[in-house]
């Protein structure tokens, strides 16, 4: 029996369990760096299966099953939830909140998190069940705050380049609102990186009714909005991909009140770092002009955050991982994934250890809808997005689709040649 079908033998004997463990996982939603149910949940799960678990990064975890000789494969899957109130109306559907201090704030597993961390556990029981069919290690990476950006980082600044066995190549997946069971594999970008920035501009304040004795911020600030939308229509290079949004802009607090700053809350995405850099220099020289042309007293300020590095897969890891999904799956199933505008964390791992890596995306949509909103061309009206507070992938086949691929990538590594 060929090594895959050896490991996955026993998927469908543990498909039962895997469900009411992702069920669960939706039920009990947990916020950024604060996954300690999950995190205990699971570590519990790992470490029956004979696992060496070690916490690292807070509520991030990684299981190390060492099997002999060979390539030691690292297989990630994310654990956090989003603020979002869930308006599924599944009979599992999260109805979790969480005292900040706003007050109460709602949470659920909207992108999709709880089924990569089912299916990876899912690998796990596999790969442990079944250790004669390879050799190698195999290690499995529970990350904590990945819709923050910070879970990946939190990992490495607590040691975990130097606590488990440096991996040959790392491997990652997500579930994405397109047709159930089939799978989307790139050489090169398949996310993009991203970065948040917070500007806040100077004016001078003054009565609504003198707007003379002012240097007004949200003139400024409008100003600055209006020229930042050149960076991607004039000064990036068509078939070149660049989004820079300002999704808030805030100032004063009174109509006749002019205020004395104002703050905008930018978002750029980049398949290119030479881009990005250009990109960001554009911002920077646009932001500082305009304060310099109205007359800000001072320099604005400019603060970038929750900055999300490219994803970008290594070729010949993509090539021998797509190779072994069509093999496996059949190349019907198996499709080439355009570039997601979308950011992770993911690479920071892989980038840390300097070893190469695959990741690939899973539709996690009910087959038939799907088809019809494509046949309708109504998919983005239809097909609720990651995100989404409608966003639930169905259970079967995404489950066991995602349950196999972090297994058949594994063996594409592990599994004897000879």
């Amino acid at each position: 029996m060929a090594a895959v079908d050896e490991v996955l033998v026993a998927l469908k004997d543990q498909l039962g369990g895997l469900r009411e463990l992702y069920r669960d996982l939706h039920r009990h939603p947990e916020l950024s760096m604060r996954e300690h149910r999950t995190a205990e949940l699971l570590e519990q799960r790992l470490s029956g299966l004979g696992y060496a678990v070690q916490r690292i990064g807070g509520t991030g975890m990684v299981g190390v099953l060492a099997n002999g000789p060979g390539p030691v494969v690292l297989a990630r899957a994310d654990i956090d939830a989003l603020p979002v109130r869930e308006a599924t109306g599944l009979d599992y559907a999260s109805t979790e909140t969480v005292q900040d201090e706003s007050g109460p704030v709602p949470v659920m597993h909207a992108c999709g998190h709880d089924m990569h961390a089912a299916a990876l556990l899912g690998a796990a029981t596999l790969m442990a069940g079944r250790r004669a069919a390879w050799s190698g290690t195999y290690v499995v990476l529970l990350q904590p705050g990945e819709e923050i950006g910070a879970g990946a980082q939190a990992m490495l600044d607590d040691g975990l380049t130097t606590k488990i066995p440096r991996p040959d190549v790392a491997v990652g997946q997500h579930v994405l609102p397109f047709e159930a069971g089939t799978i989307g594999t790139t050489p090169g970008p398949v996310l993009s990186a991203g970065d948040s920035v917070k500007v806040t501009v100077y004016g001078k304040g003054a009565h609504g009714s003198m707007p003379h004795n002012s240097v007004d911020p949200v003139v400024l600030a409008a100003s600055i909005v209006l020229r930042l939308q050149t960076i991607v229509s004039r000064e990036t290079p068509p078939g070149a991909f660049a989004v820079v949004t300002v999704g808030a802009l805030n100032a004063g607090t009174k109509s006749n009140i002019i205020p004395d700053r104002a703050t905008l809350l930018l978002n750029l995405r980049t398949y290119d770092a030479a881009l990005r850099a250009r990109v960001v220099a554009s911002i920077e020289r646009m932001v500082r002009a305009e304060c310099e042309a109205s007359g800000s007293p001072r320099e604005p300020d400019i603060e970038y955050y929750d900055q999300f590095p490219l994803t970008s897969n290594d070729p010949g890891v993509n090539e021998q991982v797509t190779r072994a999904f069509v093999a496996h799956f059949g190349a019907d199933r198996v499709h080439h994934q355009e570039p997601v505008t979308a950011s992770e964390d993911f690479s920071r791992i892989p980038d840390a250890f300097g070893i190469p890596y695959a990741y690939w995306t899973v539709g996690g949509h009910d087959a038939a809808e799907y088809r019809a909103a494509v046949a309708a061309g109504r998919v983005a009206q239809d097909i609720p997005a990651n995100h989404s507070p409608l966003f639930a992938p169905v259970i079967d086949p995404t489950l066991a689709t995602m349950v196999q691929t972090q297994v058949v990538a594994a063996l594409a590594y592990l599994a004897p040649t000879s």
